[in-house]
């Protein structure tokens, strides 16, 4: 897919900080040796529950921003002011009141990552994150602690809501985009977190053993994509190790490959309280140490004494902090409103939640459905209590969620009230049960959902009989701090099982439709229970506007576009990293950390080196419940055969295709590129994605002609003992499909010679053997 183009002023716009480093080194030559300190030492959040910082002192504003994760150090002599840091994913996270304050700061809660990658629309994402920034910008903060870009390595990740895919290339574009939007603005990003951070169990502990390949190939990759492309302010490193040595305490890491093989200019913090060695870290490259502590202060500042930290290493951080302060809104003392345009925002975001959202199933067209007909029985608390996002930093304090059934009343559609009156007296009792807490106490202590409503038969019965179609949400949450289980959570619960079983049967009987609807910000088991609805909308978590979007699709307002970019298996145990998720605990070691909390050495082996997702299910025969890239449509598409430029590749090779709306119903199609390399010095997939497009919005009839440039970079594999990327000369076969594996054309073109297109550092190597696994034949799917 070719890259978003922008203009030199644009350009200009997302580089604020790297044309001041003469005056940022000037600055940090007149700082004393303690201000350099309380520089890269950085400063707590204002979390309700939770503090943190190196200390105030003279000149520091600890409550610019009430809720914002926390802060740089001000240096007032030098005129370096306090810049504000905040999260997250989905949207800004700040307080949404404020004490002897009368307004209120609510932010936009956006549609989850997860969502917004399945739109596979780049330009919309970028919309998403120019709106997002002007958040940021407005309500006084300098960088948004965003967008998460981690790999869905395994479908029970507490925080695969705030990442994009399974896939390096999908999570690249997408957070290039996300970031390009924000910064447009001129506020800062911090794309996170650098790297292999895929599980949320013993995260401050876990040491990931990963081989060089299966880095470089599928956990960096995106991170790459989005440095090249987007140039982010900063970069947040991760907590876990990485093959036996802490992310931010990692030279190769963060120096040799972020800065000096990729060319990354700007500056990186540390994930709040990571890592353990505050010397180690600041020799590491890693600049800013967040949220800061007194004890990492004391501990560079005695390095410093002793010489066992050089004092040119402490400015090089400092100097990157400083670049970064000169590039902020409040270092240009910005007058920001607190007033963006939050209705403006609101339409965006449910325009982006109903592009994303992806229609698993529509037996005998059970969707859309007319507005006017005379009944709609919605069952399931979560059409009542919609989750717009994840849990932990990821959450955002907006001003409203839309449920479903409200989003269905908005769109003229007359629902059950004896039904919906006892759904919402149910929710209201069983939520004013459950205690009332803090951040920190929902970190440590995520509330659960509360249980299904039990219907009567006659109930049943009774509804089925009069309403028209009936509705089943399926809800689902997650978040920071804890990984999802398999059991009630990846499989439905007993009641869920019961709930789809019992509302199926009855309405079947009376020849009528049901339409299940998954609000989960992640994957869950479907197999087993698919073949009972008429229809499955996965409607992800769609941010504040949820019902709305919904409605949107059920309606035919909007006709689904949204595509899978992760699997969705049949079982849990099919998926390869099931055996070895998440790794392997050492509680004899044991030891107390931050908080009190329980910090267990553990390892988890990447046993599945590069066969991540598709990359897996598809070389090695296993077949998913529904695949990477699937997604149904209202209409129907028709492809061209590839129009190639050349069979034989030199520099590059462009192909072209033609896609048009055959069906009844205005749409929009995705295409995406497929590469089938030939088999060289090392095992590849059966097929990787390459490339993608989303089309227009194409009438009954109409057609739109897309095409994709390749080049032996996009085709090449990391070979290991080489320390080089190789395309491997012979012939490569190109397919376009709808998803990974329903393929609508191929064609071919041969690399006449092998060629290099990179030679790197040999870095990053695991310190164990890794018995990766290999595919028996990786020739078609």
């Amino acid at each position: 897919m070719k890259p978003i183009i922008f203009t030199t002023l644009t350009l200009l716009m997302t580089l604020p900080l790297f044309s001041q480093t003469d005056k940022a080194s000037q600055l940090v030559s007149q700082m004393t040796t303690e201000e350099k300190v309380n520089l890269v030492v950085g400063m707590g959040m204002n979390i309700p529950g939770m503090s943190a910082g190196n200390g105030t002192g003279v000149g520091q504003i600890t409550d610019k921003v009430p809720g914002a994760a926390g802060s740089t150090y001000a240096i007032p002599r030098l005129q370096l002011p306090n810049t504000i840091v905040a999260d997250g994913p989905a949207g800004l996270r700040i307080s949404p009141t404020r004490p002897n304050d009368s307004k209120t700061y609510y932010a936009t809660a956006w549609p989850v990552a997860t969502l917004l990658a399945s739109t596979w629309d780049t330009r919309l994402v970028q919309q998403v994150g120019l709106a997002m920034g002007n958040e940021v910008k407005e309500y006084g903060v300098d960088v948004l602690l965003a967008p998460g870009m981690n790999i869905h390595r395994n479908p029970l990740g507490g925080r695969n809501f705030e990442y994009y895919s399974e896939d390096p290339l999908i999570s690249g574009k997408m957070a290039a985009a996300m970031v390009n939007g924000i910064q447009r603005n001129g506020v800062g990003t911090s794309i996170k977190h650098y790297a292999v951070n895929n599980q949320e169990r013993n995260r401050n502990t876990v040491d990931a053993v990963v081989s060089e390949r299966a880095l470089r190939e599928i956990y960096l990759k995106g991170f790459e994509i989005t440095v090249k492309e987007s140039n982010p302010w900063t970069v947040m490193s991760s907590y876990n190790k990485l093959n036996g040595v802490y992310t931010s305490e990692d030279y190769d890491l963060l120096t040799t490959l972020l800065r000096k093989e990729w060319g990354f200019k700007g500056m990186v913090m540390t994930d709040w309280f990571g890592g353990k060695d505050a010397v180690a870290q600041m020799k590491a490259g890693n600049d800013l140490l967040m949220p800061g502590t007194k004890e990492q202060n004391k501990a560079i500042l005695k390095a410093l004494q002793d010489g066992s930290l050089d004092k040119k290493i402490v400015d090089e951080n400092a100097t990157r902090i400083v670049n970064y302060i000169l590039g902020t809104p409040a270092y240009k003392k910005y007058v920001f409103s607190n007033t963006p345009d939050l209705k403006a925002h609101a339409l965006l975001a449910r325009a982006a939640a109903a592009d994303g959202m992806v229609l698993l199933k529509n037996e005998a067209a059970a969707l859309p459905i007319a507005s006017n007909n005379s009944g709609i029985a919605a069952f399931g608390i979560t059409s009542y209590d919609f989750v717009s996002g994840g849990t932990g930093s990821g959450d955002v304090n907006e001003e409203y969620t839309v449920s479903l059934v409200d989003g269905l009343k908005n769109a003229g559609y007359k629902l059950d009230a004896e039904l919906t009156g006892s759904y919402q007296e149910y929710v209201k009792t069983e939520k004013a049960k459950q205690p009332k807490k803090n951040f920190f106490e929902e970190f440590m202590n995520p509330t659960p959902r509360i249980p299904e409503m039990e219907i009567s038969d006659a109930m049943l019965e009774a509804k089925a009989a009069t309403a028209d179609a009936a509705l089943i949400t399926i809800g689902r949450n997650a978040g920071e701090g804890s990984d999802r289980k398999e059991e009630n959570d990846f499989n439905l619960k007993a009641a869920e099982v019961s709930l789809i079983d019992r509302v199926t049967k009855a309405f079947h009987a009376k020849n009528k439709k049901v339409i299940v609807i998954i609000n989960s910000g992640g994957v869950i088991e479907t197999a087993s229970w698919r073949d009972k609805a008429d229809a499955i909308l996965l409607a992800w978590q769609p941010g504040l506007e949820a019902g709305n979007a919904v409605a949107d699709i059920l309606s035919g307002k909007v006709n689904p576009s949204g595509k899978l970019a992760t699997t969705f298996p049949v079982n849990y145990a099919d998926d390869i990293t099931a055996k070895n998720f998440p790794g392997t605990e050492f509680p004899e070691k044991v030891t107390i950390g931050n908080f009190g909390m329980k910090q267990i050495p553990a390892e988890v082996v990447y046993e599945e080196g590069i066969y991540v997702g598709y990359r897996y299910y598809n070389s090695f025969g296993i077949k998913p419940a529904y695949e990477f890239g699937y997604g149904l449509s209202y209409t129907q598409f028709s492809y061209s055969p590839f129009t190639i430029s050349s069979s034989t590749m030199k520099d590059k090779i462009t192909v072209s295709m033609t896609v048009k709306n055959t069906g009844k119903t205005a749409g929009k199609e995705v295409v995406q590129l497929y590469v089938s390399a030939p088999e060289g010095s090392v095992n590849k997939p059966a097929a990787e994605l390459k490339a993608f497009a989303k089309t227009n919005l194409l009438k009954p009839g109409q057609s739109q002609k897309l095409s994709f440039t390749l080049a032996p970079a996009e085709l090449a594999s990391f070979i290991t003992q080489r320390s080089a990327w190789v395309a491997d000369a012979g012939k490569y076969v190109l397919m376009a499909g709808s998803s990974s594996l329903n393929i609508k054309q191929t064609t071919s073109f041969t690399l006449p010679k092998e060629v290099v297109t990179e030679s790197c550092n040999k870095i990053l190597s695991p310190k164990k053997e890794i018995n990766e696994v290999k595919p028996k034949t990786t020739k078609g799917f």
